[in-house]
């Protein structure tokens, strides 16, 4: 039996914050505005994990609310996650996640964002696809307002 997930997140960048996505620090001017890291490629991705699984989002699993996961590390909290898929009997088949960023260029973060999700998630490399695209300047993401980022995966019975 396979499952298929669907997730996608959106963060305001501001100034004073780093700049975090697949646990990966990017160099640039602004970050992301969150509870947590707002590693918003991360989120969208456990979304999709939670969803494949039809356990509901990460705010049900990690609510903003709780002082736990304030500043939270959201490479930690996607081995929970992964956890939660290995106790319902399901592995990563693959997953693919877009980014929409107008700035910074994130090309040469994209292998190291990969390499970082596979080990997180017990997974080859190769099961793990990162894009990034820009909107063209239109929207919250080309006023550099924000970022947002959407993720699929294929779950698989173990």
């Amino acid at each position: 039996m396979i499952r298929i997930g669907y997730g996608m997140d959106v963060h305001k960048l501001v100034e004073d914050r780093k700049l975090i996505l697949c646990g990966i620090e990017v160099p640039h001017t602004f970050g992301l505005l969150g509870h947590s890291d707002a590693d918003v490629a991360t989120h969208a991705l456990m979304d999709a994990l939670l969803g494949a699984l039809a356990l509901g989002d990460i705010g049900k699993l990690f609510p903003d609310t709780s002082e736990e996961y304030r500043g939270a590390d959201s490479v930690e909290l996607l081995k929970v996650v992964m956890e939660h898929v290995s106790e319902h009997g399901y592995r990563l088949g693959n997953t693919d996640i877009t980014i929409a960023a107008q700035r910074p260029k994130l090309r040469p973060y994209i292998d190291l964002m990969r390499e970082n999700l596979a080990a997180a998630m017990n997974a080859s490399v190769d099961q793990i696809s990162v894009k990034a695209t820009t909107t063209e300047n239109l929207g919250f993401v080309g006023e550099e307002l924000g970022m947002s980022a959407y993720a699929v995966c294929l779950l698989i019975k173990a």
